[in-house]
């Protein structure tokens, strides 16, 4: 029986950590100015040094959180911790565009472990109902703050510092998580996690990249675009075929059938929608109040606070 303390440590951990990854999502936005000055990438690469973390932190989600319910998801989460820093330090000072298109990739994957196994610990260590639904609701909380914070922390260093400085800052803050996380964490694992199917997890992967990789390059490129539809097409294919294995296999990647409960589909739905107007409009927002308007990039984090304090409220 783990202790009340250690359970609401593990919370903190585990916010601590998610935090880390949402801040990573956003403080870009605010860098995005500096970086192009002093990089100056074209304009797809600068949509992939943007998109590329999203694209591999959301096609491995599913991977690696069934990954870490067979080697362990303290495990998972304190090396996918480490190669966070690891990456963070890259991208920070990556010399060209191609080189930070890399490193925010690799940056994403290790994002990837982290993400499900701080849900997963939560879970296996909070068993009354009511404790887990708070513990859940905080960490959901913090999860949005992180948005909000991102463009905060990124103005504070931005108006001190080069563009790198928002994702060398990691570095330091990922090492303490670990510190507190091999003293805190405990160690779980499904006891009986069947066998990975190795079909399953490329299915994964393609159809969740191919389908946001189309809805990202259709606003640029246009919907009937070649490059578009080929992608749409393989990314609803591969996710059919993914679903229909699924409801197949006696121990699958994710039990599709939970979206036949409303209140599971309406909370990911929800979540969807909120993630997605909140990323689009931190990115839309830090370069019209430091392009448009002239702000300087800690102005412009503070105005985007309200909207994070609100969607974490």
């Amino acid at each position: 029986m783990i202790s009340s303390s250690r359970r609401w440590g593990t919370l903190v951990v585990a916010c601590l950590a998610v935090v880390l990854l949402s801040i990573d999502l956003t403080v870009l936005h605010l860098a995005a100015p500096k970086l192009v000055r002093d990089m100056s990438p074209s304009a797809t690469q600068f949509l992939w040094i943007v998109d590329v973390y999203g694209f591999a932190l959301a096609g491995l989600l599913v991977t690696m959180g069934n990954i870490g319910d067979r080697i362990g998801r303290r495990k998972l989460l304190l090396i996918g911790l480490v190669a966070f820093a690891g990456a963070s330090a890259l991208t920070a000072y990556a010399p060209t565009p191609e080189l930070l298109i890399a490193a925010r990739a690799l940056l994403g994957v290790a994002g990837a472990t982290v993400m499900p196994s701080t849900l997963s610990i939560i879970r296996n260590v909070f068993t009354s109902p009511r404790e887990r639904a708070t513990a859940v609701g905080v960490w959901s909380s913090v999860s949005a703050l992180g948005f909000a914070l991102g463009p905060v922390v990124g103005g504070v260093l931005l108006d001190h510092f080069w563009w790198g400085s928002v994702f060398l800052v990691n570095v330091p803050v990922a090492a303490l998580i670990v510190v507190a996380g091999a003293l805190v964490l405990p160690e779980s694992r499904n006891p009986n996690p069947g066998r990975l199917d190795l079909v399953s997890v490329p299915l994964s992967v393609a159809g969740v990249i191919a389908v946001i990789y189309a809805v990202k390059n259709a606003a640029h490129d246009g919907v009937t675009a070649p490059g578009v539809l080929v992608a749409a097409v393989v990314g609803v294919v591969a996710l059919a075929l993914f679903v229909r294995r699924q409801r197949r296999l006696t121990a699958p990647l994710i039990d599709v059938r939970l979206f036949h409960h409303r209140a599971f589909s309406g909370a990911v739905g929800a979540n969807v929608v909120c993630v997605f107007s909140m990323l689009a409009a931190s990115l839309t927002f830090a370069q019209y109040f430091q392009l448009v308007l002239g702000w300087s990039p800690l102005a412009s984090g503070l105005a985007s606070l309200p909207g994070g304090l609100g969607a974490a409220a």
